[in-house]
């Protein structure tokens, strides 16, 4: 877990703060595995076990006063009781402190909330790749997506889907690869008349990757772009679509998340679809008005909050929201020079935990190279993050691929977040507050609750099994950061110990004609919990 904050000492009040013209907050990498000075937490197995201040929730850390029966917190210097357990616990030999007297900076086990011991579950990934391109679009893709097989671990699945004015769904388990297509309706609904599950198993649409990885090559060759006469037939009863290539992209994915939300939490607790789009979406559900470039290019300030490139439709976040309750993470992947509307499309990869790429064109694409780099990153999933403060000051806003709870303030709920996905917080001061030189130095605790998938090697030699199949398993865990921070009354200690890229990063995202941009960068819920992080 990384904090870069982007004054290195605080200041010691509101007026220096604002004198200085600097913006004061931390940007946070959760999962990744070292702090900014590439020390790793120490680890333990006894999350469960870590004491909680009664008043703010923060926990018990080297940063408290430790007493016989009793631990001061340093967030709000509440006072608690130690149980009889944890008074023994703490009372130990030093050569055997558990984690969180050894450091301020821990990783432990959560048992128990990780479920069923020995539940089976499998990472699954689906590529859906849009037809109406080019060969050069559809070449770029495959050899993207043969370096991710690459990168995937053995025992993931996979599963190929293609899109245009119908849905493909692959079966590459056979002797010869198999697709079997479902049309999109033309109408504005675009209400796909049969479920995919009824076209197509489940258990035939993903294919094993350690197995089937050649027959997956071998259906990547047979996809070809939307023919020209198929393109004239299929839209003949829309206007102008003769002249314009057909992408239902919106009800190939409302689908598609239909079709894997049946097997969540079976199957798979994460499921990442990979999106290839290579134009606007223009057919049925979801399609955007991308006539208008010349006036969406002028991009002018309506106020302090808005700009004149607002989502065309809530279609997006909707199924943003409903990918969330599947379990289910996109990735977006957009190959094209012309207007794509991506102030409607980032939605959907921002609220699942996904990122969004941006190339403006095949030939100088490095697509291949990045899913391969991301998919070599561990990740985690079903996050919630939370950071607590000490009274002088308080987060002001936070930036980020998240969703905020509905029941407790600044705590983010994240969907996927990989080891360079990165959160931004921006401080103020409490009212009337200040740091002086005889008040507590400044505190900040960052916890992170997350989920990832253990891979437990082959288990081809158990004659339960039909086939050579990796076990997977799943592991809740608790990593906690507390940080104590320096304090300034002299203005040049901010410019000398300022972090640019930190300040950068905050003023990208507080300048309204710069937020767009903030999600066109590879970046990345658990609901209902009964107390915040």
């Amino acid at each position: 877990m990384a904090a870069r904050p982007s004054l290195f000492y605080f200041p010691s009040d509101a007026a220096l703060l604002d004198s200085s013209g600097l913006p004061w907050g931390v940007a946070v990498t959760p999962f990744s595995p070292t702090d900014e000075r590439g020390s790793p937490p120490v680890t333990g197995e006894e999350g469960h076990l870590l004491p909680r201040c009664t008043s703010c929730f923060g926990y018990f850390s080297t940063h408290c006063s430790l007493h016989r029966w009793s631990w001061t917190c340093p967030i709000c210097s509440e006072d608690n009781d130690l149980s009889a357990d944890a008074a023994a616990r703490y009372a130990r030999d030093g050569s055997h402190d558990p984690p969180e007297l050894r450091s301020a900076f821990v990783d432990l086990l959560l048992p128990g909330e990780e479920g069923d011991a020995a539940a089976m579950t499998t990472p699954v990934y689906v590529a859906a790749i849009d037809l109406s391109s080019s060969e050069e679009f559809l070449e770029l893709v495959k050899s993207a997506l043969l370096a991710a097989l690459e990168a995937l671990s053995p025992g993931s699945l996979f599963g190929i889907l293609t899109f245009s004015s119908k849905i493909g769904l692959y079966d590459v388990q056979g002797p010869i690869p198999i697709v079997k297509n479902v049309f999109i309706p033309p109408d504005s609904d675009g209400t796909i008349l049969v479920d995919l599950k009824d076209v197509m198993p489940f258990q035939s649409f993903l294919a094993p990757v350690d197995t089937c990885k050649d027959s997956i090559a071998r259906a990547l060759e047979t996809i070809k772009p939307m023919s020209s006469w198929e393109m004239a037939t299929t839209a003949s009863e829309v206007q102008d679509h003769a002249l314009h290539h057909t992408r239902g992209f919106g009800a190939a994915l409302d689908a598609l998340v239909n079709y894997l939300s049946v097997e969540y939490g079976t199957t798979f607790e994460l499921a990442r679809i990979f999106v290839f789009l290579s134009g606007p979406p223009n057919y049925g559900p979801g399609q955007l008005d991308a006539g208008s470039n010349g006036d969406h290019n002028s991009v002018k300030v309506v106020d302090s909050d808005h700009t004149l490139l607002p989502e065309q439709t809530s279609f997006y976040k909707n199924l943003a929201a409903s990918a969330v309750q599947a379990g289910v993470c996109v990735d977006l992947f957009a190959i094209t020079n012309e207007y794509t509307d991506l102030t409607s499309l980032k939605v959907l990869s921002v609220e699942s935990g996904g990122s969004l790429f941006l190339y403006s064109n095949p030939d100088e694409s490095t697509l291949p190279q990045d899913i391969y780099k991301m998919l070599s990153r561990p990740y985690a999933f079903g996050c919630v993050l939370r950071l607590r403060t000490s009274s002088e000051f308080k987060i002001a806003d936070s930036y980020g691929h998240f969703f905020p709870d509905p029941q407790y303030v600044h705590v983010q709920h994240i969907n996927c977040c990989d080891s360079f996905a990165s959160y931004t917080y921006d401080f103020e001061f409490e009212k009337d507050s200040q740091f002086s030189r005889k008040s507590r130095p400044p505190i900040l605790q960052i916890a992170f609750k997350y989920t990832t998938i253990v891979h437990h090697g082959d288990t081809s030699d158990d004659v339960s099994n039909s086939g050579s199949r990796s076990r997977f398993s799943l592991q809740r865990r608790l990593r906690v950061r507390t940080i104590q921070y320096n304090t300034t009354a002299n203005i040049w200690d901010l410019y000398d110990f300022v972090d640019p890229d930190v300040v950068m990063t905050i003023l990208v995202h507080q300048v309204p004609m710069l937020a767009g941009l903030v999600y066109i960068v590879p970046c990345t819920p658990v609901f209902g919990s009964t107390a915040p992080v």
